[in-house]
């Protein structure tokens, strides 16, 4: 087995220090009902409020769901390549 790239350790370092941030942000904002800290479902909710919200969120969520899950897959039921 190969060792992972050092560019893709820190990458992945980036994601668990982001979504560690996100979580903290949101327990932060649960532990403390005030308008100060907002929740991540309040902000969403003010963004779907709006149609433009609305649109721009759908486009991140199918932009980050074929850059994180579709990119790289290889079709399953493709068949086998040219014989020769």
């Amino acid at each position: 087995m190969s060792e992972m790239p050092h560019h893709a350790q820190f990458g992945y370092l980036v994601w668990v220090i982001l979504f560690a941030a996100m979580f903290t942000w949101e327990g932060i904002g649960m532990l403390q009902p005030t308008d100060s800290y907002p929740t991540l479902s309040q902000a969403m909710g003010a963004a779907m409020r709006h149609q433009f919200g609305r649109w721009a969120l759908f486009t991140a969520w199918i932009w980050f769901g074929w850059h994180a899950f579709v990119q790289n897959w290889h079709f399953l039921l493709r068949g086998p390549g040219p014989v020769g």
